[in-house]
């Protein structure tokens, strides 16, 4: 199997396809999702569909211009009671999505797509259900204390590898997903492809 590209700058979807030794090359597609999300949100579309179009979105980008190779474009948005939450710009922003989030089950979309040569060639979405403990907004901000930038505005509000596991209550549905990468549905398809 040839090297696939990665249509992402996430460091997290990067580290699972090198754990489970997916040979990879970077190569972010800068799409302007808030564009596409508006869009999509004023047609009313489910946050399965918001996910699959951006997953779609950015490895079709990147596929353009890289001819013959295969691309892996990702996303993934919370849906709260249907409405879509998208990573926070900042830290007050941060603190507002993890207030609606409180004592609330929340689901994580998580959808993946591969193209090649500017089309989509195959794509899954999966979703993980979490429900969030009830906690003070003191131990909201406390939490976010323990949160560097970087890991803040990449993985959305909490990163479920790390100290983001503390804040919920129960867990349904794969690791991989919630972490933004459903990997086995990945590999199923790359060690079919031919």
């Amino acid at each position: 199997m040839d090297k696939i590209i990665l249509a992402s700058k996430s460091k997290v979807r990067k580290e699972i396809l090198d754990k489970h030794n997916i040979f990879n090359q970077v190569k972010p597609s800068n799409v302007d999702e808030d564009i596409i999300k508006l869009s999509l949100l004023k047609e009313r579309a489910s946050p399965e569909i918001i996910s699959k179009s951006l997953a779609e979105h950015k490895a079709n980008k990147v596929s353009q211009n890289n001819n013959g190779s295969l691309v892996l474009g990702a996303d993934s948005v919370i849906d709260l009671e249907g409405e879509l939450i998208s990573k926070p710009k900042n830290r007050e922003e941060a603190l507002n999505i993890l207030k609606k989030l409180n004592g609330k089950k929340h689901y994580l979309v998580s959808s993946v797509c591969i193209s090649k040569n500017g089309s989509m060639i195959w794509n899954f979405t999966d979703k993980a259900s979490l429900t969030m403990k009830e906690m003070t907004e003191e131990e909201l901000k406390n939490y976010l204390l323990k949160i560097s930038d970087e890991a803040l505005y990449a993985y959305n509000v909490y990163q479920i590898e790390g100290e983001g596991r503390n804040l919920f209550l129960n867990i349904e549905g794969d690791e991989d997903t919630i972490m933004g990468l459903p990997i086995k549905k990945i590999k199923e398809y790359l060690n079919n492809y031919k």
